[in-house]
């Protein structure tokens, strides 16, 4: 059995809601899975200042927040962040960043890796933030399972070879269907995961 830590971050959702069905499809395939928060460093007057914000770290207080421990553990990941300026935000670096030690003991080495992720505009950066997310993975050793064209839910979520991304209006809805999408990636991570790690 795949053990799969799911490694989201998110201020006002996207990414949770990205990270839930992800974790739907990886159990269905039979996959051990974690769902983990990337610790959130933001000051709280920041947080304060937008509601949506301060109303879903409440709602997700309860999400246990990932650790080297975690990145341990799994044989697999799957990342779920926001674009910040085409790169992913400062809390998951600072939470890459912090896995060093791990790096230098070899112990992220053939891990699996996919990526999702999301901006307020088509192109707003989300197929950079994922490939600057791999630029990592390839230093850790990681192996990448993106999804490419493997199933015909990418392209009705939009085509993105790298890992599936979404479009997000100032109310918080997603602009496309992305669900299926999502749950075929996870789905290929776990198959690929299982293929690196129970051979």
């Amino acid at each position: 059995m795949a053990k799969l830590a799911i490694i989201y971050y998110s201020s006002t959702g996207t990414n949770y809601k990205l990270a839930k069905w992800a974790e739907e499809a990886a159990k269905e395939a039979g996959a051990e899975v974690k769902v983990l928060k990337v610790p959130e460093n933001a000051p709280q007057e920041a947080i304060e200042q937008n509601p949506a914000w301060k109303e879903h770290l409440e709602a997700t207080k309860d999400v246990p927040e990932a650790t080297n421990d975690d990145l341990e553990w799994a044989d697999g990941y799957i990342f779920s962040v926001p674009t910040r300026f085409g790169n992913v935000p400062g809390q998951v670096k600072s939470f890459l960043d912090a896995a060093g030690g791990l790096w230098f003991q070899g112990k992220l080495v053939n891990k699996v890796v996919s990526a999702m992720s999301s901006a307020q505009n088509p192109h707003g950066g989300q197929e950079q933030t994922i490939t600057n997310l791999y630029t990592t993975m390839f230093h850790w050793g990681a192996i990448v399972a993106a999804p490419g064209y493997s199933d015909n839910s990418i392209f009705g979520a939009g085509g993105n070879p790298y890992g599936t991304s979404v479009t997000v209006d100032g109310e918080g809805n997603m602009q496309e269907d992305v669900e299926a999408a999502v749950k075929h990636q996870a789905k290929r991570t776990v198959d690929i995961t299982n293929r690196i790690h129970n051979n």
